[in-house]
C-alpha cells in the first residue's frame, strides 16, 4: 500500500478534526486522541437499520462524531488511513463498524490499542490494522508498505485466518479436513482459574473430541460453543455471510441456535418521537422481515411478540432459558456477558464469527488474562451491583487497561467473595453484563447459592455437578479486594460508562427523563428496587418516567407483584418487553434539552437516539431522581 489518499487523525479537538475534513493538514502533534472511539460513533444504530454492506454504510461512517463529522465527510474526503488512540472500537459488537470503514474508503487503521471484539472483526473480515505508529511514518515518507506483512505480528491463529483471507474461508478448509489446530493439544494439567477451566474443557483437538489439559493467557484456541444467538440488527448479515460461504449446508446443533426480535419491537411505540420513526421504522421492519424469513427457511427458533418462543431482550432470555454453568455462549451483541452470571463463559462476537460458529459449532477464543475481584461487606439494602460495577470499571486499573501488555490481550473479571450471596441472579447479572463497558471480554461469577437457587427454581436444574470452580493454586493477573463500605452510590457521567463519580458530587444535576429498562436495568429485581422508592410518592413536575421490562416473564411477575400498578399510578410509560431506548429504538429517547438518568449500560453520545447528557444510575437512584427532579440518593427522601 502506498499513501495515495489522506490520513484522518481522531483527536479530541473538534476544530482540528473539522480542519482535516475541510481539506486542511493541521499539525496534530501533542494533541490527545479520543479515548475509546466507540462503534456507536463509527456507525450509528440508525444507520445500521439501513443494511450491512460497504456501499450502504460507507457514507455514514463517523457521522456526528464530536458533532464535527457530517454524512459522507470521510468517504468524500478521500481518507485512506484512520488514526486513533487507546481502546479503539469500544462498545457494541456490530461488525457493521468494520464494514463502514471499508465503505468509506479506509484501507488501514492505526491505533494505540484495540478493543477485543472490534479487533477480531477486523481480523476475520480482512481489515488491515496496526498498533505500530512507525507504519504510519513509513507511509507518510512515501514507502510502499506491505500490509500483508502486518499479520506476521499477530498471534498464530489470527495469522492462519489472515493467510486464508478471513475466518470463513478458514472455516471452509477446516470442514474439509485441511486445517489442524494452530496450538498444541497434548499438554499437562495444571491449576487453573474458572475461565481457563471453562475454555480448556471445550478446546477442539482436531478430531471429534474436545478438551485439553490446560490453557494459558494469550493463547488462541478453537472451542465448542453451546448457545449461539442473533437479533434483527445482525441476523441478515450473518445469514448472508453463511450462504456465501457454506451455501445451504445445515447449521451445527440447531437446537442451540436462536434469533431474537427485541431491538426493534418498540420503535413504533406511541411515545417515540416522530423523527425517530421516520428515520428508523421502515428499514428496521425490513431487517426484521428478513430475519423472520431466514428463521422460517432454516428452522431457526425465533423469540418475539407473537412468535413461537417468548419475547424479551435476548440476554435476559438466554439467562432464563438457555445458559448453564460450564457453557461457552456467544451472541452477536456485546452484552452477551450477562450470561456469565450463571458460571458460564459468555461473550459477544461479530457476524463473521457467528456464521463460522453456526456452521462449525466452534468459536475462536483468545485466552484472556483473568482478574479476580473479591467482594466483601454488606450492601445494607442500598448499594446495588450497578453502583459496584460502575465503581469497578471506572477504576484506573480497568479504565486505563493496566492489565494490557500487548495489542491482542483480552481480560476477564472473575467475581467472587462472600458478599455475592446477598444478591440474586437478576442483580448479579449486572456485574457481568457491564464488564464489556470496562473494555473487558466478559465476567464470570464463581459458584454461589444465588445461582444454585435460580437454576433450581427457574429451570429445575441441579447445578452441583455443573459448577466450575477455580483450582487451588490458580493464578490471576491480579486479585482485587473490594469492601462495599468503600463503595459509594455511583454514577457514570455522560459520554462513557467508565466515567465514574460518586452520586454526591452530582446531586445538583437536574433530571428530566428517567429510564428504567434494558438487559442490565429492566429485571424483576430492578423493577422492585425502583417501585420500593416510588411507592406512595409522585413524580417531580416535568419529569418523564419510562419502564420497560426485560422479558415477558419479568412483565408477568411485575404485574403479579403490583409493581406495574405503582408505575402506572405515577403516570409512567410502561412498554412491552424489548431493547428500547437503550439503543434509541423505543420510549424514553431524550427530547431536546433533556438530561436523562438511565439504568441502561451505555451512555455514549447519541446512543439513546438523540443528543443530550445521559447519567447511568441504579434503579433506586433513578426512581429517587424521578421524585425530586435532581440526581438523588434515595436515602435522602423523607
Amino acid at each position: 500500500m502506498k499513501l495515495t489518499g489522506r490520513v484522518l487523525h481522531l483527536v479530541e479537538d473538534p476544530a482540528l478534526l473539522q480542519s482535516q475534513l475541510s481539506g486542511g493538514s493541521p499539525d496534530v502533534a501533542g494533541n490527545p486522541y479520543v479515548y475509546g472511539v466507540n462503534t456507536d460513533a463509527m456507525i450509528s444504530g440508525r444507520a445500521c437499520t439501513l443494511g450491512y454492506t460497504p456501499e450502504v454504510l460507507g457514507p455514514y461512517f463517523l457521522e456526528n462524531f464530536l458533532d464535527a463529522v457530517h454524512q459522507d465527510d470521510v468517504r468524500g474526503g478521500g481518507f485512506q488511513v484512520i488514526v486513533g488512540g487507546d481502546a479503539y472500537g469500544s462498545g457494541s459488537s456490530r461488525e457493521q463498524a468494520v464494514v463502514a470503514h471499508r465503505g468509506a474508503g479506509v484501507e488501514l487503521v492505526v491505533a494505540d490499542s484495540f478493543q477485543r471484539i472490534f479487533q477480531e472483526n477486523m481480523v476475520y473480515g480482512g481489515m488491515p490494522f496496526t498498533a505500530d505508529r512507525a507504519v504510519l511514518a513509513r507511509l507518510e515518507a512515501g514507502e510502499d508498505v506491505d500490509l500483508d506483512a502486518l499479520r506476521e505480528e499477530l498471534p498464530p491463529f489470527f495469522r492462519a485466518v489472515a493467510a486464508e483471507g478471513g475466518l470463513l474461508p478458514y472455516g471452509r478448509r477446516l470442514l474439509a479436513g485441511q486445517v489442524q489446530p494452530s496450538y498444541a493439544v497434548q499438554r499437562p494439567v495444571r491449576a487453573m482459574n474458572i475461565v481457563e477451566k471453562l475454555i480448556a474443557r471445550q478446546v477442539w483437538t482436531g478430531e471429534e473430541s474436545f478438551g485439553i489439559g490446560a490453557v494459558s493467557p494469550g493463547e488462541q484456541v478453537l472451542c465448542q460453543a453451546a448457545f449461539r444467538g442473533v437479533h434483527e440488527y445482525t441476523a441478515g448479515m450473518v445469514m448472508s455471510l453463511y450462504r456465501d460461504t457454506f451455501g445451504d449446508a445445515p447449521l451445527s446443533r440447531p437446537e442451540l441456535v436462536a434469533a431474537f426480535e427485541d431491538h426493534f419491537v418498540l420503535i413504533d411505540h406511541a411515545t417515540v418521537p416522530e423523527h425517530v420513526k421516520r428515520s428508523r421504522l421502515a428499514p428496521a421492519r425490513r431487517l426484521t422481515q428478513e430475519m423472520v424469513a431466514l428463521c422460517e427457511e432454516n428452522s431457526i427458533r425465533l423469540h418475539g411478540p407473537g412468535r413461537a418462543y417468548p419475547p424479551g431482550v435476548c440476554h435476559r432470555i438466554v439467562v432464563e432459558d438457555y445458559a448453564l454453568p460450564g457453557d461457552i455462549i456467544v451472541l452477536t451483541d456485546s452484552h452477551t456477558p450477562t450470561a456469565g452470571v450463571l458460571n458460564a463463559f459468555a461473550f459477544g462476537v461479530g457476524s463473521t464469527a457467528m456464521a463460522f460458529a453456526w456452521r462449525t459449532g466452534l468459536i475462536p477464543v483468545t485466552v484472556p488474562k483473568v482478574v479476580r475481584v473479591e467482594i466483601h461487606g454488606d450492601a445494607k439494602g442500598v448499594l446495588s451491583p450497578k453502583d459496584l460495577i460502575l465503581h469497578i470499571i471506572g477504576d484506573p486499573y480497568f479504565r486505563e487497561e493496566h492489565w494490557r501488555t500487548s495489542p491482542t490481550d483480552t481480560c476477564v473479571v472473575e467475581f467472587g467473595g462472600p458478599a455475592l450471596a446477598q444478591w440474586d441472579v437478576d442483580e448479579l447479572s449486572v456485574l457481568t453484563n457491564m464488564t464489556v463497558e470496562g473494555g473487558l471480554m466478559t465476567g464470570v461469577v464463581e459458584p454461589c447459592e444465588p445461582i444454585a437457587v435460580f437454576l433450581r427454581d427457574r429451570r429445575g436444574v441441579d447445578a452441583t455437578d455443573l459448577f466450575v470452580h477455580a483450582d487451588e493454586g490458580a493464578t490471576y493477573t491480579r486479585v482485587l479486594r473490594v469492601d462495599l463500605d468503600d463503595v459509594p452510590l455511583t454514577v457514570a457521567t455522560p459520554g462513557d460508562s467508565r466515567n465514574r463519580a460518586p452520586l454526591s458530587e452530582h446531586a445538583h444535576v437536574a433530571i428530566h427523563n428517567v429510564v428504567i429498562a434494558s438487559c442490565t436495568g429492566g429485571s424483576l429485581a430492578d423493577l422492585r428496587a425502583a417501585a420500593a422508592v416510588l411507592r406512595g410518592r409522585a413524580l417531580a413536575p416535568g419529569v418523564r418516567l419510562t419502564v420497560t421490562p426485560s422479558s415477558a416473564d419479568v412483565a408477568r411477575d411485575a404485574a403479579a407483584d403490583g409493581l406495574l400498578d405503582v408505575f402506572a399510578r405515577l403516570g409512567a410509560v410502561i412498554s412491552e418487553p424489548g431493547c428500547g431506548s437503550c439503543i434509541g429504538n423505543g420510549p424514553g429517547i431524550p427530547l431536546e434539552g433533556e438530561t436523562t438518568a438511565s439504568t441502561t449500560n451505555r451512555n455514549f453520545a447519541r446512543r439513546m437516539g438523540a443528543p443530550g447528557p445521559v447519567f447511568l444510575v441504579s434503579p433506586a437512584v433513578a426512581a429517587a431522581s424521578a421524585v425530586t427532579g435532581l440526581l438523588t440518593d434515595p436515602r435522602s427522601l423523607p
